[in-house]
């Protein structure tokens, strides 16, 4: 069973927990332009920013709670470049000090013993928080950005806005989304669309109104991020 709000303590975070009864089945990941700190029956990892749908399979009586950071902000909690984890799914204690990560998983194992998942969850968002808080806080520029490309904004209009270059630009995503520009406005943008079709618009609809050339178009770039036409998804 999966479960999933907004975070109450990270602003713009979704915490989310599942179980899982029985291992085997797969279940693809699509990317969404965003980084997970997950906890997984006891290990801690980070999901790094997708470029491609990730096939994974929980093991058995799996139990899950995680936050998923909105693009752009994982690096400030983490401490490190996203595009160091770029496709990559990695073990916490090789990120950050033993120290630190041991005292993390101790406070989970005891809360999910107290409280379950969402006491887990609650360690995880107080952990971002101080984190978050100790590197100067989100970068309101990030999510100007963010809200420029997945609005439709092509790279070199953001770019005017942003008061740099094409190339200023990239360089300064790959840091903060693990990879430039053009890929995150494609990766927002099939977001947007998946999302549209969930919520039961026509095909041809979601084209339009996600900003796809054609049909055609979107069914191309939906198989090249996700690996499967978007019905299979929806």
């Amino acid at each position: 069973m999966y479960r999933e709000r907004a975070s109450r303590r990270v602003a713009g975070a979704t915490a989310w927990t599942r179980t899982v009864c029985d291992a085997g089945a797969e279940h693809r990941i699509v990317p969404d332009g965003c980084m997970d700190l997950i906890w997984l029956s006891g290990a801690l990892m980070v999901a790094g920013p997708d470029t491609r749908a990730q096939l994974a399979v929980s093991p058995p009586r799996a139990a899950y709670a995680a936050l998923r950071f909105p693009p752009g902000l994982a690096p400030a909690v983490l401490g490190l470049p996203a595009a160091d984890l770029r496709d990559q799914r990695v073990d916490l204690t090789q990120l950050w000090p033993a120290a630190d990560t041991r005292r993390l998983m101790d406070a989970c194992w005891s809360s999910f013993g107290s409280g379950g998942l969402d006491a887990v969850v609650a360690d995880l968002e107080a952990v971002a928080t101080r984190r978050l808080a100790a590197a100067g806080g989100a970068d309101p520029w990030v999510t100007r950005l963010v809200g420029w490309l997945r609005a439709g904004s092509t790279v070199g209009a953001a770019a005017d806005r942003a008061g740099l270059s094409e190339r200023q630009l990239h360089r300064r995503c790959l840091p903060l989304f693990g990879y430039g520009p053009k890929t995150l406005g494609r990766v927002l943008r099939f977001d947007r669309a998946l999302a549209l079709a969930r919520a039961g618009e026509s095909f041809a609809d979601v084209a339009v109104d996600a900003g796809y050339a054609d049909q055609a178009h979107l069914s191309r770039e939906v198989r090249s991020l996700a690996g499967v036409p978007l019905g299979a998804l929806v």
